[in-house]
């Protein structure tokens, strides 16, 4: 129902929109002048003694895949030209005689790794191409890199509409192209070709863009998904087991939260995973059985789409997928660079799952079994720097911006979670944390 401010005033007028031979006509429900496109946008006019108020009621609705793969840099494989194409655009495309060109915005790193192959696609598929290689790390997230990119797209020259920027790089490549790809001209749809197990699981398969500000983790940013997501394990492998490690934190906390299968699975394979860097094993790729590595990817995956696909915008703040996330930027931000994002959002779920001990809500054979599969993975557990007192700053910035109310997702067993809304009692916090540092402080992390 449209809310009325004053109910000395009549109820608002509502009008649909119809599109008649290129002309939109707004008309009353009981009122119908002419048939033709309707738009799912509403007009409500609001007349008082005052003068004549408008509400525009315009949803807007984002298309984007998420496409795992195999070889995608093998010239025969059209995903990274054509993926993001339903059936029907890409007949239209693959017609139309225009030459294809292609932005790609590659992480330096990535680049020594993977740029000549990215050549070899693209001069093999006769594209016209500028690759751009950038130094992508979180000291470096910042709105000067994201005018670097607009500049040189902007001199290289893209249709807005159908040459979509591709990303190949981690998080912050991924969040700093989306966020460029969104102010150029207004919105310019963009790729996302996560190389990290952490941008794999996480950041490739949200909606949000952001760089570092004033000190603070993503305070510049926007909520404009890509156009498609493509997933391909193979650059996984010439990760660092460390990256490996920062990824699956993400992948624990999915589990945590709403798949104690998943978790079961990182607790029991963990290790392996880990030293394997989630490869399939040739002998197990039948497409009857999943292997551990593709099951704990996709299961990872799965959740998060679930979580994110109902709330891109963020409308509500009640979010699962921001556990490990109330203490870690602050820890992260303040330790630049000594921890990886994964490893700060570890130590942030560690304290917390000993919250959730001390609230009851967890057993304490729960706890340790979380803590043991958090070691098993090679994640920190504890820092020096994540002293109570940051704790007590992080919860109240917290709360400053969450609407008055705490929002604190916290485990309520294995697999099963609940968000809190209450500040947490002072005293329950600091025998948490005592107990936390007592038994932790000494499991050699950082």
């Amino acid at each position: 129902m449209f809310p009325n401010n004053n109910s000395s005033h009549s109820q608002p007028t509502k009008f649909n929109l119809v599109q008649v031979k290129g002309t939109w006509i707004r008309q009353t429900e009981q009122c119908r002048l002419a048939e033709g496109k309707l738009s799912d946008a509403k007009i409500y006019e609001n007349k008082s003694e005052h003068g004549v108020s408008w509400t525009v009621v315009s949803p807007i609705v984002f298309t984007y895949r998420v496409i795992q793969c195999k070889n995608i840099l093998d010239p025969r494989n059209d995903t990274l030209l054509w993926g993001h194409l339903g059936d029907e655009e890409l007949k239209g495309t693959i017609s139309n005689s225009k030459p294809v060109k292609r932005f790609v915005v590659i992480d330096e790193t990535v680049n020594h790794l993977y740029g000549s192959q990215v050549i070899r696609y693209f001069q093999a598929r006769e594209v016209a191409y500028k690759i751009l290689p950038l130094p992508t790390t979180e000291e470096n997230k910042c709105m000067e890199l994201v005018t670097k990119i607009l500049e040189e797209v902007h001199e290289f020259g893209i249709d807005r509409r159908s040459e979509p920027i591709i990303a190949i790089g981690g998080g912050v490549c991924l969040d700093v192209v989306g966020l460029a790809a969104s102010l150029y001209r207004r919105r310019t749809p963009y790729i996302r070709v996560p190389t990290t197990l952490l941008s794999y699981v996480d950041a490739s398969v949200g909606a949000k863009t952001g760089v570092n500000f004033a000190g603070g983790k993503n305070k510049l940013g926007s909520y404009v998904p890509p156009v498609a997501t493509f997933l391909d394990r193979s650059f996984l492998q010439t990760l660092p087991p460390r990256q490996i490690s920062n990824g699956m934190a993400e992948m624990l906390k999915m589990a945590l939260m709403k798949h104690r299968s998943l978790f079961e699975l990182l607790e029991a394979e963990g290790g392996k995973l880990l030293h394997t860097r989630l490869q399939s094993c040739e002998s197990n790729n039948s497409s009857e059985h999943e292997d551990s590595s593709t099951a704990s990817t996709r299961i990872a995956i799965e959740t998060m789409l679930e979580e994110l696909a109902p709330n891109l915008w963020e409308d509500d703040l009640d979010r699962l997928v921001d556990f490990g996330h109330l203490i870690s930027p602050e820890l992260e931000m303040r330790v630049l660079p000594a921890l990886l994002h994964g490893e700060a959002v570890n130590i942030d779920m560690s304290f917390m799952v000993y919250v959730a001990h001390q609230r009851g809500l967890v057993t304490a054979d729960e706890k340790d079994r979380i803590i043991r599969c958090m070691l098993g993975l090679e994640l920190p557990v504890w820092h020096q720097e994540c002293t109570l007192a940051l704790v007590q700053k992080s919860l109240k910035e917290r709360l400053k911006h969450s609407a008055g109310s705490l929002r604190m997702p916290l485990p309520t067993g294995l697999g099963h979670a609940e968000i809190f809304h209450d500040m947490i009692e002072e005293n329950i916090l600091c025998q948490a944390y005592q107990k936390w540092t007592d038994e932790l402080a000494s499991s050699g992390n950082k």
